[in-house]
């Protein structure tokens, strides 16, 4: 695999980034689950025509990306420890939202 392999998928021609590889599996499910539950939140909200739940579940979606290393700062030009420090304080908000 080559380093441009490990750092974007290419779906139907439009590149996508990829997950940063070096985040626990357990970490990564938890985020994981969070986008699926936001991007529900998405389709749920804008059904039934409520903005404001529409702008909740989009931030929940871009917490779980940012976490991820789906968006923001490319992971692979970081050290580890802040790419995991990035992804447990985006576990830390979205828990929070939970509360």
């Amino acid at each position: 695999m080559t380093e441009d392999d490990e750092r974007w998928l290419v779906i139907n021609g439009r590149r996508w980034r990829r997950t940063d590889p070096a985040l626990p599996e357990d970490v990564a499910a938890a985020l994981r689950s969070h986008l699926g539950r936001g991007r529900s939140g998405v389709r749920t909200a804008k059904r039934a025509g409520d903005d404001e739940a529409v702008a909740a579940a989009r931030h929940r979606v871009g917490l779980a990306k940012h976490g991820l290393g789906e968006r923001g700062p490319y992971w692979w030009d970081d050290a580890e420890t802040e790419r995991l420090a990035r992804a447990r304080a985006a576990l830390d908000e979205l828990g929070a939202l939970d509360d």
